[in-house]
């Protein structure tokens, strides 16, 4: 079996029972590994003997193949922002149903229950502006923790990364190498991104604040970049472990 199809094996715990199997296994494990000249021979033999203590011991082993493909476990923070991504989605409809003259119990009460803790009351002349300014507030809460949610998620797969360059080097550069990790492709569009954002008001905005980047970006251009030099006393080799 290749070296990158195996599974990760548990780990033995240890006891009476388990030392004996190790006891009983060792005098014939001893047979095969003698007869054995390299490190290529020796190696499968190990790895089968590990196994069949596991299985013997009654220890869960993954299947082959999956051991470089890593489970998606949800923290509790993204769960947590995913709930309330879902749950102002849910009052975003809710909200707008009861501003178009929906007035189901189920709805009027979804509604009294947003605006728990406010002055605001159903027979006030103003309602409808208010429900659009929750509308609207719920509409820009959504994206600001989608994108809490993407911070976490990169800083996350940094730390990983970080923490496998100082153990296994090679399995980094392996697992960088494989396609669509690197994010190479086209970005975003400017033309959905300035519709995107002013769509989230129920009022479009058609104004642009930005003027001064292009004045900025222009400026920047006509600036030239001194060159950079590396001396060889500037850097300092320290070997990595696991390469």
């Amino acid at each position: 079996m290749p070296l990158e199809n195996r599974p990760r094996l548990p780990r033995i715990p240890v006891s009476k029972q388990n030392r004996a199997v190790l006891r009983a296994l060792n005098p014939i494990l001893v047979t095969y590994l003698e007869a054995r000249l390299d490190l290529c021979e020796t190696d499968p033999i190990i790895f089968g003997a590990a196994v069949a203590i596991c299985r013997i011991i009654g220890a869960k082993v993954p299947m082959a193949g999956r051991a470089t493909k890593q489970s998606s476990v949800i923290t509790a923070r993204r769960k947590r922002f995913e709930d309330r991504i879902a749950k102002a989605r849910a009052l975003i409809g809710r909200v707008t149903s009861f501003r178009s003259g929906n007035n189901r119990p189920r709805v009027v009460g979804t509604v009294r229950m947003a605006f728990a803790g406010t002055n605001i009351s159903f027979s006030q002349p103003d309602i409808t502006q208010k429900l659009t300014e929750h509308i609207d507030d719920l509409k820009q809460k959504i994206p600001a923790w989608g994108k809490r949610i993407r911070l976490f998620t990169e800083i996350s797969r940094r730390f990983n990364q970080d923490h496998l360059f100082q153990s296994d080097q090679k399995r980094l550069y392996k697992s960088l190498e494989q396609p669509g990790v690197c994010g190479a492709g086209s970005g975003s569009d400017k033309t959905n991104t300035v519709a995107f954002w002013r769509g989230l008001w129920s009022e479009p905005i058609n104004h642009s604040e930005g003027s001064w980047m292009e004045v900025v970006a222009s400026q920047a251009a006509s600036v030239t970049m001194n060159p950079v030099i590396i001396m060889p006393e500037y850097c300092i080799v320290t070997g990595g472990r696991g390469w």
